[in-house]
């Protein structure tokens, strides 16, 4: 029997389907081919969005339409967060949650043997599930899972209720899924998580220690995903300044530029207190890129606060910025606010600061022109260049040269060019 995982939502998902696939496999199961039909499809869901539902519906019924008779199953964060929704709305066969991913295939087996409708949504654990996730080798960067949950509770965010509270995965585990990776070939590692700046809250240690622990031979770099500005203290940066191998890329989640609209969502920090983290992270990691969230249209957001939040964006000067409208996330506080933003203004704000953040990446970019980077070559995406990953996470595009996979090569940024530069390895 042959089974397809269609990954839905952050690299977290991304990680646990990679287990998912481990235990079909081990279970004598086949991976389908792209364009092939599958007997069991894994519809591996996110629910942070009002969109990343609606793709999850929306899959669960592609896939019925593609084999009626196959067993189809939908798993992740949409059930775990919403699971009446789940059952009522979608035409799956097995619905479950966050918590038994690596057990599905005894799931499928159950289904087959008496042909009923599975639900289990089982209550999230407080302990990390070694087994529930696996490092996601597909990629030329290899991502490892380190923690999972979140203990927030942000007033629009409704992953503490589709993850659960903090709990944290080994440094001795990370070592083993980072030699795993080595192996494997990948010469960088992500390490990735729902809130990976309270890792190891739990059990005694800081994210500087999973990076420690990921820097095993082979493994040239170490990049971090999203962080919280709050948890990056003067000795946590000092920590993550000892460590070698650490990208100099940071993430840094803001939400809003705006003190009033960060109040309301309960984040743990004004706008002071990020520029200042951001301030110490640039003295220590000179020419680091600093990346960003921002949402607009957060119930209640004025003209005057999206003003500001754009202002601060600038002041800040980031890299990147993901911008995205305001999600309405039934059970979140937010949700219930009676000054929701209309949609047409939601829109129309994220369209002015996609344009600014366009902008900023623009003027980022440009910056690196005549600087020497040492680049990570992809996967080949066209025949005229190569393109890889800087270390501060700039992309770049080598022309008229072939270079291995895997390969990090010296390269001179000659041209910016939209949302990527150009290079040669002709110093």
């Amino acid at each position: 029997m042959k089974f397809s995982i269609i990954t839905l939502g952050c690299k977290v998902n991304s990680c646990e389907s990679a287990a998912i696939s481990n235990a079909f496999t081990a279970a004598g199961y086949e991976q389908a081919e792209e364009s092939q039909p599958a007997d069991v499809y894994v519809i591996n869901s996110c629910a942070v969005t009002g969109t990343g539902v609606k793709k999850a519906r929306q899959s669960v019924s592609h896939c019925r339409a593609e084999n009626p008779q196959a067993v189809v199953v939908l798993c992740g964060c949409y059930p775990q967060a919403y699971p009446e929704e789940a059952q009522s709305d979608t035409v799956a066969d097995i619905i479950t949650g966050n918590v038994n991913k690596a057990e599905l295939p005894a799931l499928v087996t159950k289904f087959l043997t008496e042909r009923r409708r599975i639900a289990e949504v089982l209550p999230l654990s407080r302990e990390f599930d070694e087994n529930g996730s696996a490092a996601d080798l597909d990629r030329t960067r290899a991502f490892i899972k380190i923690e999972d949950g979140c203990d927030r509770f942000c007033t629009y965010c409704i992953i503490p209720t589709a993850r659960g509270r903090v709990r944290s995965r080994t440094p001795q585990e990370i070592a083993r899924q980072a030699e795993q990776s080595a192996a494997a070939g990948n010469r960088e590692i992500v390490l990735t998580g729902i809130n990976i700046g309270c890792y190891g809250e739990d059990i005694g240690c800081t994210t500087a220690d999973a990076v420690r622990a990921a820097q095993v031979p082979g493994i040239e770099r170490v990049r971090l995903g999203s962080l919280e500005a709050d948890t990056l203290t003067d000795e946590e940066i000092a920590r993550l300044r000892g460590c070698e191998k650490l990208c100099p890329h940071f993430h840094l989640s803001l939400q809003s530029g705006s003190d009033t609209v960060l109040q309301r969502m309960k984040r743990r920090y004004t706008c002071a207190e990020y520029e200042a983290v951001v301030e110490k992270l640039r003295r220590a990691f000179p020419g680091c890129a600093v990346t960003t969230d921002i949402m607009v249209g957060f119930p209640g957001e004025t003209e005057e606060e999206f003003a500001e939040s754009m202002a601060f964006a600038e002041k800040i000067g980031f890299a990147k910025i993901h911008v995205f409208p305001y999600s309405i996330r039934k059970g979140t506080i937010a949700a219930m606010r009676q000054n929701q933003i209309p949609p047409q203004i939601k829109s129309r704000r994220a369209k002015e600061m996609n344009v600014f953040a366009a902008e900023q990446e623009q003027k980022f970019l440009s910056e690196q022109v005549g600087m020497v980077q040492t680049v990570l070559i992809e996967k080949k995406t066209s025949p005229d260049y190569c393109n890889g990953f800087t270390g501060s996470y700039i992309p770049v595009r080598i022309y008229g040269k072939e270079i291995p996979r895997h390969s990090l090569v010296q390269v001179k940024i000659t041209e910016a060019r939209g949302n990527y530069c150009v290079g040669t390895t002709e110093i």
